[in-house]
């Protein structure tokens, strides 16, 4: 009987503290500052939603940022003296595992032409890549104008014939629809294929309450004088940020992988190449002497002697061809040179800053009515944007006009000491005077950088320092592209 009293007690003592707890668990968090409960449509309804982690997006890989030695690591065989070695630091990011392949291109070729191939067939024009980068005119390279991009056999080859504009243009589209597929697994909105013209799903449409689609349920609103339901908002932390070309120090950074080749916060050895040692593999006694990477070995040698290929391709190989380096990324070295966000200059490496140098802002806003409001999108369903203006931001600090991709370059407004205050239009007149391409300069504020050897090119480019530049509406066989992605929160990923 005693024992029976015992274990009534110790189980209601158990009941009682799990009582204790789950009310502990289900009490309401509240602000800090004012002592008012979140969530609560008894008081507001003000929501603050948990936020633990950012998902990984579709082909993406983390990269834990940090600080570097950003520039070249070898001698300076090209005398361009464009890259002195400076430290800097890299915030965390995402970059895509590989190069974008010729049937994700198709991907977005098809969408376009069922969205907007009708009434808009111009969209899908200025899409499609140039097919006849591969003719030169003493070699018989027609198979390849005819079956590279196309042909299934070539389907997981990294796509070329893209300029600079394209790739931003590909970042845009697969922003969008990795959101909306996030809206659609989440059971927000229903798959909807008859979306065309300005009736598509936009990541900053449907934020700004301009796109409806075929909705299945929307999130509870805890306002009281709301409707009882809501879109999502950014605040909910559901929606990943923007798909874009990542910045030249993002790319080098990701390209050398010293993540694992450092202890502690010494870094064991100075790479040259996105590996350890030189281009053959060294480190596997299974793998001795196999090239680590698709390049041209020397003049007339793509790809080694019959029955003993060296890198076993002629042109570009398959995105998932070679060895990944320590962040997981494949062909950061050879297969295709990639083309970065970055405007070139010669002296970046004098001008930019050392946290997350980057040459190319040129600031925006949303455009807006007289209310303020988000002007109505335009007719490919597409929020407009403008310039920001000098007058609005005569109080700043930290800038004052739109365009920067001339700040502290060496041109007129910058000499004068002029170029945070001068007008957008006097600068574009006094820049273009010192960047006329092909006049005063080879290079112009429509020059790009882009990084990486490729399979047409020897050794020396093999290396992340390494850096050239083309015209960003300028298309080769050789330069393709990876998209990357903004990290959000903590520099480094919850296991």
């Amino acid at each position: 009987m005693v024992n029976f009293k015992r274990n009534i007690i110790g189980k209601l003592s158990v009941m009682t503290l799990f009582i204790l707890i789950m009310s502990s668990c289900a009490k309401k968090e509240q602000s800090s500052t004012t002592g008012w409960d979140y969530n609560n449509p008894e008081n507001g309804g003000f929501e603050v939603k948990a936020y633990e982690e950012q998902e990984t997006g579709p082909g993406l890989v983390f990269i834990e940022g940090g600080t570097f030695v950003m520039g070249r690591t070898e001698q300076d065989v090209m005398y361009n003296w464009d890259n002195v070695p400076r430290r800097v630091t890299v915030r965390s990011f995402y970059m895509d595992e590989t190069e974008v392949k010729n049937v994700d291109y198709r991907e977005y070729l098809y969408w376009l032409g069922r969205v907007y191939g009708n009434d808009y067939p111009e969209v899908v024009r200025k899409a499609q890549p140039d097919e006849l980068v591969w003719r030169d005119k003493l070699s018989y390279n027609e198979p390849l104008v005819e079956n590279y991009f196309k042909h299934p056999a070539y389907q997981d080859y990294p796509v070329v014939g893209v300029n600079w504009i394209q790739a931003n243009d590909y970042c845009a589209w697969r922003t969008d629809r990795v959101n909306e597929n996030i809206l659609v697994n989440m059971g927000i909105l229903e798959v909807d294929p008859s979306q065309t013209n300005d009736n598509n799903f936009n990541t900053e449409a449907y934020l700004a309450g301009q796109y409806e689609g075929l909705v299945r349920e929307d999130l509870e609103d805890l306002n009281p004088n709301g409707a009882g339901t809501r879109k999502v908002r950014m605040e909910d932390g559901i929606l990943l940020p923007k798909y874009r070309l990542p910045t030249e120090a993002e790319w080098e950074f990701a390209a050398l992988g010293l993540i694992g080749n450092t202890l502690f916060e010494r870094v064991i050895e100075r790479r040259i190449y996105p590996w350890n040692g030189h281009i053959t593999r060294t480190d596997d006694k299974k793998a001795y002497g196999d090239m680590v990477a698709n390049f041209k070995r020397g003049r007339g040698d793509y790809m080694g002697v019959a029955g003993n290929l060296n890198d076993g391709a002629d042109v570009t190989a398959p995105v998932y061809s070679y060895w990944p380096n320590d962040y997981g990324l494949y062909n950061m070295a050879g297969n295709v040179s990639e083309w970065v966000l970055d405007v070139y200059r010669p002296l970046n490496l004098e001008d930019a800053t050392d946290f997350n140098p980057f040459r190319g802002n040129v600031y925006k806003k949303k455009s807006v009515d007289s209310d303020g409001l988000t002007l109505e999108k335009d007719s490919l369903g597409r929020i407009k944007y403008e310039n920001v203006k000098t007058e609005e931001n005569v109080n700043r600090r930290n800038y004052r006009k739109a365009d920067n991709i001339n700040f502290l370059d060496g041109d007129y407004a910058s000499v004068l000491g002029q170029s945070d205050w001068l007008s957008n239009d006097s600068i574009k007149t006094s820049s273009n005077d010192v960047y006329d391409y092909a006049k005063t300069s080879m290079i112009n504020d429509k020059t790009r950088v882009y990084k990486g050897g490729s399979w047409k090119d020897k050794a020396y480019f093999l290396s992340p320092g390494s850096r050239r530049f083309m015209e960003e509406d300028q298309q080769t066989d050789d330069i393709g592209f990876r998209c990357a992605m903004t990290r959000v929160g903590s520099p480094f990923k919850k296991q």
